[in-house]
């Protein structure tokens, strides 16, 4: 493996992909990067990371730990465990391993996965969801599934007065318009390192002051890559933002909307089937593909309840109003962005001769473009659960090729206008409506569990507890109550600032 330009420090001195890092690869980076502590990280319920913390004292207790893993209290994790048989062990993956960019002593972190008392995958956990639910996909249609995140967020600072941006207007502006491109950059910086595929990074429309202080919008998408590292790498990204934020002495959030009347983040999430090393959603032509038509007919189809894992708290409701880039009807089309799937440019062969014409001295370029053709799906916020919204996804694909109508399913259900057109309300008279509360979202899973539970993918008590949460918001008329009280919907704001 041809490594000198990776940005990733353990793959340069290992020699090769994450995905073959073994234990005595670990161990030999840690011993001749005179590494001397251990960080192992695993998501709890709220979906943020936890830690537990290991002073390399020898290199028979290094061996132990990343043998054996710990003991963890998995009830005080995840509410729907009883304290009497909560015990559960975290094992680290050695795909997952990074070096801390944060800690002056030399620490090396990995991301573990959950298991009980028997040795046995502990079910409830959500990267076992996501990695069963990726298995079954793969045996009804032989496709491997791959996921890439937007990841938007507010990077919230004191205001400055020279060169303010007009505002809601900071889409992919400059320095110094934009304040935040240091902080963006280094971001995404760490996150390289700790093994996130990034495509890019840059501000985005929200952009607005309040008080003393200034919000500015940024996003970082990722590459599509196999979908159990692209949960890994988003969960990743989301504590090295955080704490780079702590130690920048700014405030910053993934929540899907922060105030009236300015634009909410989202997590909008990209897909691909992939066989042979071949994307199966285009044809040879370029053209989308009948599998992409079924993948998209499943994401139609269980639209209502996939907002139970990407849309969880009831501020995600202010965001996916009508007359925004945010969807509230089921359908979808090309490069349009208020429809809830969207299939994004691509790059014919047309497109692939650009490079000559800006650059008449070039020929042609030899890469893969459509590798570049994802298909994607736009309603979830920053508050998702990122492994059992990516779970939920893989099974709305597997659901859409068990379709007896998928393609039809999906033809019926493509626009190609302004749907909010008075000229074209027979098109929107005809579509169905995403959930508005928490509480329509949680019974729009009880409707539709059974796609979820079926070949045990998701645990029925897992269904049970995503719903018992959802339905406790009580906020069925929440978005009606406060839609002309901005002191409210601030307060419901600060109450979820953090989430996800």
């Amino acid at each position: 493996m041809n490594t000198p330009l990776h940005s990733d420090p353990l793959v340069r001195f290992l020699e090769k992909p994450r995905a073959a890092f073994t234990r005595s690869d670990i161990i030999r980076y840690i011993r001749e990067n005179e590494i001397e502590m251990i960080n192992l990280h695993y998501p709890g319920a709220d979906g943020r990371l936890k830690t537990l913390n290991f002073v390399i004292n020898d290199e028979a207790y290094l061996e132990s730990i990343l043998s054996c893993g710990e003991r963890v209290d998995g009830s005080s994790l995840f509410p729907y465990i009883e304290a009497g048989a909560s015990d559960l062990y975290v094992v680290p993956r050695y795909r997952t391993a990074f070096r801390n960019p944060f800690s002056e002593i030399p620490t090396v972190d990995l991301l573990c996965s959950y298991y009980t008392k028997d040795g046995t995958p502990f079910d409830m956990a959500p990267e076992q969801t996501l990695r069963r639910a990726h298995q079954e996909l793969r045996r009804v249609t032989g496709f491997d599934f791959h996921a890439m995140g937007e990841l938007e967020f507010y990077v919230v600072s004191p205001k400055e007065q020279l060169f303010l941006a007009d505002d809601q207007r900071g889409y992919h502006e400059s320095t110094p318009f934009n304040k935040g491109a240091e902080f963006r950059a280094r971001a995404m910086k760490y996150i390289a390192e700790a093994g996130g595929e990034i495509k890019y990074g840059h501000s985005e429309v929200g952009n607005f002051t309040q008080g003393d202080l200034m919000y500015e919008q940024n996003e970082i998408e990722f590459l599509p890559t196999d979908l159990e590292a692209a949960a890994d790498q988003l969960v990743v990204a989301k504590w090295i933002i955080r704490t780079l934020a702590y130690e920048y002495g700014v405030d910053v959030t993934f929540a899907p909307k922060i105030t009236v009347g300015k634009a909410g983040s989202g997590l909008h999430i990209h897909t691909r089937l992939m066989q042979g090393g071949r994307n199966a959603m285009v044809d040879d032509e370029g053209n989308l593909s009948e599998n992409a038509l079924k993948a998209i007919a499943g994401y139609l189809a269980l639209a209502p309840s996939l907002t139970a894992f990407g849309n969880t708290n009831p501020t995600s409701y202010f965001r996916l109003v009508p007359h925004q880039e945010a969807p509230t009807n089921i359908c979808w089309g090309d490069r349009n962005r208020s429809v809830l799937v969207r299939v994004p440019l691509g790059w014919s062969a047309g497109a692939a001769r650009m490079v000559c014409d800006a650059n008449p001295m070039e020929q042609p370029a030899t890469i893969d473009t459509q590798l570049k053709q994802t298909v994607e799906f736009r309603c979830p916020d920053g508050s998702a659960d990122i492994y059992l919204l990516l779970a939920g996804l893989a099974v709305a694909a597997r659901h859409g090729f068990e379709m007896e109508d998928g393609i039809r399913y999906a033809r019926n259900r493509y626009v190609d206008v302004n749907i909010f057109d008075d000229r074209h309300k027979e098109v929107l008279n005809r579509l169905s409506q995403l959930p508005d509360s928490c509480e329509k979202s949680a019974r729009c899973l009880g409707e539709q569990r059974a796609v979820y539970e079926q070949y045990g993918v998701f645990p029925p008590r897992l269904i049970d507890g995503v719903i018992a949460r959802l339905e406790a918001f009580h906020d069925a008329d929440l978005r009606r109550e406060t839609a002309p009280d901005e002191a409210r919907i601030r307060e419901l704001v600060d109450r979820w600032f953090y989430c996800g």
